[in-house]
């Protein structure tokens, strides 16, 4: 017979080894949700072997050309190449994935190597970056610098001086950060320095118009809401009279070659489902 000290501290024991079992169900439930998110239906933007599947498009050259061979695989590596310039002359170069996105997380794992090409501009050392809800290159005139996107760029420090990492440039956007319409053209995030040519890895989550946040390391260092077409922009314009809708829920993505050698080993994006 149990007394009934024996039968408090049995209903102890019952409710300890259910509450253990919970935590246990709740906890693999977790893991398992995190699996999916973070490893199910990835796809690899860059297949590390060739460029199928990506367009190229620079200053001064009709679609298709990829001038000089800037952007070519070297060593399983999607490289940004001077190895054929002398000089830099506003020659920008974009790389777009042949595919339009709205909602997804997007992973790039890049580095700066080398020396920046001769002419280069300031800002553009150790300068690349991911353009987000970009135009179709299709539409971009023959002399066009930049596509009418919101750009997360990718930036690394001279080795002494401080610099920002995933700040934000919006060629032919705007913004809103905290309820206030942001207009000019770059934004600082409120991430380290990332010195030398080590690897770094960036996630970008994208909600169609709706918000965009920056990660690096886990790390959220910029977050924005209300992507939109900068009415005051001539190649905003254009789109705007060919149709486009001002608010950017969706476009291409693409990566740039500014002036300065960078090497990608992983650019891999998961679409996200949109939330009503």
């Amino acid at each position: 017979m149990l007394t009934q000290n024996n039968k408090q501290a049995k209903h102890t024991n019952i409710r300890n080894a259910l509450a253990f079992l919970l935590l246990g169900a709740v906890a693999f439930g977790s893991s398992a949700q995190s699996v999916d998110q973070s490893d199910g239906d990835w796809i690899k933007l860059f297949n590390g072997q060739n460029l199928d599947n990506w367009q190229v498009k620079f200053t001064g050259q009709p679609l298709g050309i990829n001038y000089r061979d800037t952007f070519r695989v070297e060593d399983g590596l999607l490289t940004v190449s001077y190895e054929n310039w002398d000089g830099f002359n506003n020659e920008f170069g974009h790389l777009f994935y042949d595919q339009v996105f709205s909602h997804y997380l997007l992973r790039v794992e890049y580095r700066f190597i080398g020396e920046q090409v001769n002419q280069g501009p300031g800002w553009a050392y150790r300068n690349n970056g991911m353009m987000l809800h970009s135009q179709d290159p299709g539409t971009m005139t023959v002399p066009q610098e930049f596509p009418v996107s919101i750009e997360s760029q990718l930036l690394g420090g001279n080795g002494s001086d401080p610099r920002t990492n995933l700040n934000v440039c919006t060629p032919g956007t705007n913004m809103v950060i905290r309820g206030e319409l942001i207009t000019q053209h770059c934004t600082d995030s409120s991430s380290g320095t990332f010195h030398g040519d080590q690897w770094v890895t960036v996630e970008l989550e994208v909600r169609g118009s709706e918000s965009l946040t920056h990660r690096i390391n886990g790390e959220i260092v910029f977050e924005l809401e209300d992507i939109q077409l900068d009415s005051t922009d001539a190649d905003a314009q254009a789109l705007i009279a060919n149709g486009s809708d001002i608010i950017l829920k969706e476009g291409y993505v693409a990566i740039q070659a500014e002036s300065h050698p960078t090497q990608f080993r992983a650019i891999e994006l998961l679409p996200l489902t949109k939330t009503e």
